[in-house]
């Protein structure tokens, strides 16, 4: 009995004093431990530079370890979801586009986002201009000479995308629709480096990515980059063709930002916000995203907010037009 006694004491003693660490903790500002930051892509893309640029200097930021995950799939969904079923307590964060966030709702009814009400916008940090290119050794030397192929060979013509409707495919459907012909888009689902993989090997004639995955191959010579969705020349890429200063009015980048659950406490939410905006102005990022081609455009959460009703406006007509080429 008294063996019994003493062991029963002994679990209260321990559940109290657990308790009480929990309750110590949770007083402690934050952040008081560490953050995972949810990439929604695969590794080895465009993302990886830029997710781990952030989670660098958010670790210098916040003084705490923050680990990077890559939860791939559907399209950036099965991530972001992971992101915005979290616990909001902002120990979670996640990378976020205006692929996953404007584009996924329209088409994705199982999806749990439907506008900037059913999320937390941190800060838009970038935009991300999506570039055409092809192998070194393909017969198609210019911008011009890979739309006269494709107008030559309508639906014949394949681009790899990293992922079924991502920014890169969705580029790529408008310039269908702007300039009227048929480049048939291939997605992988294991984002741009996979894509690349893919033209690097023969298996397709073009590459619709970015500058992130892409720099290094075009330094080496390996492959060749024709355009640019820009309206002027790509300062990452000087020698690619501005797809609007060709005749086709279509500027579609990725537009890369942080999210977070709805419902964190407001010290906390400012606390985030704050230091998230004085990352994306900062001087180390600036540098760093010169270096990986990256356009900056900082703006808070109504900002982004708006920016992202503004791509569901523009997802919209597309999907208008892609239903009627079906």
């Amino acid at each position: 009995m008294f063996l019994l006694l003493r062991k029963a004491h002994l679990l209260t003693l321990a559940t109290l004093i657990g308790t009480l660490f929990i309750n110590w903790a949770q007083a402690q500002p934050y952040p008081n431990r560490d953050i995972t930051f949810i990439v929604p892509y695969g590794p080895g893309g465009s993302t990886d530079p830029i997710s781990r640029q952030i989670a660098n200097q958010l670790e210098q930021a916040f003084k705490v370890n923050v680990s990077v995950e890559n939860k791939p799939g559907g399209s950036a969904t099965i991530g972001t979801a992971v992101v915005l079923r979290s616990k909001p307590d902002g120990y979670t964060l996640g990378l976020t586009s205006n692929s996953v966030l404007s584009y996924q709702p329209l088409v994705n009814k199982s999806i749990a986002w439907k506008s900037p009400d059913d999320y937390q916008s941190i800060v838009k940090l970038v935009d991300l201009p999506a570039i055409i290119a092809v192998r070194a050794d393909s017969p198609i030397k210019t911008f011009d000479e890979f739309m006269e192929t494709v107008r030559k060979n309508p639906g014949k013509i394949r681009a790899a995308v990293s992922g079924f409707r991502t920014t890169p495919d969705l580029a790529i459907q408008e310039l269908n629709k702007i300039a009227g012909v048929k480049i048939a888009t291939i997605p992988f689902t294991g984002g741009g480096g996979e894509a690349l993989v893919a033209l690097l090997g023969g298996r397709v004639e073009a590459n619709v990515g970015y500058a992130p995955t892409m720099l290094a191959h075009a330094q080496a010579g390996s492959i060749r980059v024709i355009a640019a969705f820009t309206k002027e020349k790509y300062f990452a890429f000087p020698e690619a063709t501005s797809v609007v200063q060709a005749g086709y009015n279509v500027t579609l980048p990725a537009s890369y930002g942080i999210v977070a659950p709805k419902g964190m406490p407001a010290d906390v939410k400012e606390k985030i916000i704050s230091t998230s905006l004085a990352i994306g102005k900062s001087p180390e990022f600036a540098k760093f995203a010169e270096k990986h081609g990256l356009v900056l455009d900082v703006k808070g959460p109504q900002g982004m907010d708006d920016e992202m009703n503004e791509y569901t406006r523009i997802f919209r007509d597309l999907i208008v037009f892609m239903d009627q080429k079906k």
